[in-house]
């Protein structure tokens, strides 16, 4: 068995041990590499069709790019597909030049918990990776949140032997990071070799002649990078040989240690 093909096979089993302990599980897809790579691993695990809504949380500063992508593709692959979006932030006029934190904070992670509250969900899937941030290197595969969202870092059950803690309490959900072993090459890798659909911003030249995006979330805040790594191939050449950090193109504000950490133990993605 080959590396990427053992990924494959973990995450796969951790989808269908969620999926067994859970009743009401669902996964957050924001049209990135990651979680793109993660609903395509849902969509194996389970035949071609998964069985849980996909749930896509708007800003609505999202690159235009981005909501054709998930347009098409949830069309296309049959999603039980779910948009929310924080209205009553945005008619108070949130954007990210009021603030990243507050904006993230507002629209991301608010909106987040009201999906979960409005259709109780129990489990959600996200496609977070340990070597993307220091601070979600801190995660476990199975990762409780409390009754109010929030994340006690500082206390988390050991996970040994591929066995995964489920015990959830009244108003509690468990979050769920099936590629949390993966690392940022094993993603482009595993896309080049199952031909998974991508956003074409990753490419070089596609925008900005001699840049790509290298993270992609809101517009406001991602800033492209140099590159002239225009194929899927040459990321992955380039990914071999650079030391820049992933997310060095995303507001850097949001991106210090002790902000992310805040922001995810209030219960961000």
């Amino acid at each position: 068995m080959n590396h990427l093909t053992e990924l494959e096979s973990q995450s796969i089993y951790i989808i269908r041990e969620a999926y067994k302990k859970f009743n009401n599980p669902a996964i957050l897809w924001s049209m990135g590499k990651d979680s793109t790579t993660l609903l395509w691993l849902c969509k194996k695990a389970f035949f071609g069709k998964i069985p849980f809504p996909v749930v896509h949380i708007d800003t609505s500063f999202k690159f235009k790019e981005i909501y054709d992508f998930r347009d098409k593709y949830a069309k296309e692959w049959n999603l039980n597909l779910i948009i929310e979006k924080n209205k009553k932030a945005l008619k108070e006029g949130i954007n990210p030049n009021k603030g990243v934190f507050e904006c993230c904070n507002k629209l991301k992670t608010q909106a987040f918990k009201e999906v979960i509250n409005k259709h109780k969900f129990n489990a959600v899937f996200l496609g977070i990776r340990r070597d993307e941030h220091g601070i979600r290197g801190k995660e476990r595969i199975f990762s409780l949140r409390g009754k109010d969202f929030k994340w006690n870092y500082s206390d988390q059950d050991a996970e040994v032997w591929d066995l995964y803690s489920d015990e959830t309490g009244k108003k509690q959900h468990m979050r769920v990071h099936p590629l949390l072993n993966w690392t940022e090459q094993d993603i482009w890798k595993y896309i080049q070799k199952e031909n998974i659909p991508i956003v074409k911003l990753y490419f070089s030249d596609y925008r900005e002649k001699g840049k790509r995006f290298r993270s992609i979330g809101c517009e406001r805040c991602c800033n492209p990078m140099k590159s002239n790594a225009d194929s899927i191939k040459k990321i992955i050449k380039e990914l071999a040989e650079t030391k820049v950090s992933e997310r060095s193109g995303r507001s850097q504000d949001k991106e210090k240690q002790y902000l992310m950490q805040k922001l995810r133990s209030m219960g961000y993605m």
